[in-house]
């Protein structure tokens, strides 16, 4: 629990409250210490990965951390972007699909889970997070950007785009869960539990030689 890639994780959470206050404030010097605190939360969602596997330190606690210090990360920004205007008009469709997006896989993951199936993260889901941290980004910095570069178009463009793959992995989430709540899928659970219960039974019931 107390590993490195833990601790990263910890921190990522640890800095959503710092995040969404320099956002609230709105001045400029503000959103450019909110960035730079959410590009740290960003590197660290790379880092906490990277390190358990290279240190050998996968645990169910990072494993468990990980998903949510990321969905909180991302519907906090999204929620207080949204409240300050930063992000309004037709813009607040993809960040109404990605909200919903997060919700859904949370409730297919924790399902999938209580019958032990993992549901791996696509290469297209990943580089839906990828498109989601850079249009985050730009749109906390927002018009605190430099005047040549439009930081708001940017990051409009690339929620749009993050909303687009959002929908697509999320009908393929969708998609690989049901086939898990089918009525073969569930014969086939209950004729294992069955079958490892009557092992378990045998195993307990075979008497010892005096």
């Amino acid at each position: 629990m107390t590993g490195l890639p833990n601790l990263l994780t910890l921190s990522r959470i640890l800095a959503i409250p710092l995040i969404v206050g320099f956002i609230w404030y709105g001045e400029d010097t503000y959103r450019w210490i909110a960035f730079g605190l959410y590009a740290f939360a960003g590197i660290t969602d790379y880092l906490d990965g990277y390190l358990a596997r290279s240190l050998n330190q996968h645990s169910d606690f990072g494993r468990l951390l990980d998903p949510i210090a990321d969905k909180l990360l991302v519907g906090a920004v999204l929620l207080i972007l949204c409240a300050h205007d930063h992000i309004s008009g037709y813009s607040l469709l993809p960040a109404l699909i990605i909200l919903l997006r997060e919700i859904l896989v949370s409730g297919l993951r924790e399902f999938l889970a209580e019958i032990q199936v993992r549901m791996p993260v696509s290469r297209l889901a990943k580089w839906k997070t990828a498109f989601q941290i850079g249009s985050l980004g730009f749109l906390i910095v927002g018009a605190a950007g430099p005047e040549w570069l439009p930081t708001v178009l940017i990051g409009e463009g690339l929620l749009w785009a993050a909303a687009i793959l959002t929908l697509i992995t999320g009908y393929d989430y969708l998609r690989s869960g049901l086939m898990h709540v089918s009525p073969e899928a569930e014969a086939e659970r209950a004729r294992r539990k069955s079958g490892n219960a009557g092992k378990s039974a045998t195993g307990k019931s075979a008497p010892a030689d005096a």
